[in-house]
């Protein structure tokens, strides 16, 4: 049966967990919708994958968010427990650190296995999505990237156009277009207005002008020919949809499997370390919210964001070692987890006074 404690210190513990992660996700996507709404005033993202994007990208902050808001949600509320002297009143009911623990692991296991998940499949399908959006955008990035006053390069084929107007999607008013052709001539064309239009070749769009003129001809000679015209079909090849070259971080778990690149060993002992961490900083956050009845329930945040500091630089730098071959992958990124949870059983048993207990029974078996 539940204790009512452990109802009590598990549920303090999940809304904390729940508003910081919230908010800590709505600021880092609000700053990502900024950038990305960027990108597709500039052309680079289509409109409507502006939502899809920040879909993915939420997803794969949560790799850090998960851990980050577990580990500060545990110092809030057993912060807020030991300023308003709760804590202190269980401990002197004999409830120790396995009865703050077992409460806590009702949270930490499913989160555990949850940015496990993110870690080792949904992050980098993210990202590969990213990776596709980007490109199928740099395609399809042609008329639809004009700006009203600006050369524009667009097409395969180096062609320029300029527009006074930007009179819808793909149709644009006062048109100039320079082109080199498969010949080797210089095509220019003048046109009244221009709009793009689709092809039965998926790889073929054609730009459409009307009520225009041409010149055509070699550039230092007098061999140019003038045709004025009431529409004009100009086809041009759209870039090549190549699949992106994708960065370890963004590859399959499956495929970083038995490699010995350093870069792929490094990103799978990030993955595999993602979920250990979570557990490390859920272990650590325990005796780092121990407080004084009136230092306050934020008393000791600053603490703990400089030993999540610390923690997440040493795995930094011990994933760049890896990457560089300055240690064995053998060891990897391990002695960072192993150092940290040193740390963190170590600070958990001078609170509990082991150390006290171990020196009196030394003392004893000497007497």
């Amino acid at each position: 049966m539940i204790r009512i404690l452990d109802r009590y210190i598990f549920r303090e513990v999940a809304q904390t967990w729940l508003a910081v992660t919230t908010v800590l996700l709505f600021i880092l996507l609000t700053n990502q919708f900024a950038r990305v709404l960027g990108d597709v005033a500039k052309g680079k993202l289509p409109k409507d994958a502006v939502f899809q994007i920040i879909g993915l990208t939420g997803l794969q902050y949560l790799t850090i968010l998960v851990p980050i808001g577990l580990f500060l949600s545990i110092m809030l509320a057993l912060g807020r427990l030991y300023a308003d002297s709760e804590m202190p009143a269980m401990m002197a009911c004999r409830v120790g650190p396995a009865g703050i623990y077992r409460p806590l692991t009702w949270l930490m296991l499913p989160l555990v296995v949850g940015v496990a998940w993110l870690a080792m499949d949904v992050a980098p399908r993210a990202l590969t999505a990213i990776e596709r959006i980007g490109v199928e955008a740099r395609r399809q990035a042609d008329l639809a990237s004009i700006e009203p006053g600006k050369f524009t390069a667009t097409g395969g084929d180096d062609s320029v156009v300029y527009a006074e107007r930007v009179i819808g999607p793909g149709a644009v008013e006062k048109v100039f277009l320079q082109r080199r052709t498969v010949a080797g001539d210089v095509e220019v064309v003048v046109a009244e207005r221009g709009e793009q239009r689709d092809s039965d070749d998926p790889n073929t769009r054609f730009f459409v002008l009307h009520d225009g003129r041409r010149y055509s001809g070699v550039p230092g000679t007098a061999r140019f020919t003038v045709m004025e015209f009431a529409e004009h079909g100009i086809p041009y090849q759209l870039p090549d949809l190549s699949e992106p070259e994708l960065e370890p971080r963004a590859m399959q778990t499956r495929e970083l499997l038995g490699s010995r690149d350093p870069a792929h060993v490094a990103e799978l002992h990030w993955r595999l370390g993602v979920p250990l961490s979570t557990l490390i900083l859920a272990i650590f956050a325990v005796p780092l919210s121990r407080s004084q009845p009136r230092q306050g329930r934020y008393g000791r945040i600053a603490t703990g964001l400089l030993v999540f500091i610390i923690y997440f630089n040493l795995l930094s730098a011990g994933k760049a070692w890896v990457e560089q071959s300055t240690v064995p992958p053998w060891m990897g990124i391990w002695w960072v987890h192993v150092l940290m949870l040193s740390a963190a059983l170590g600070l958990l048993g001078v609170q509990n006074g082991i150390h006290r207990r171990l020196f009196a029974r030394q003392r004893a078996v000497a007497a």
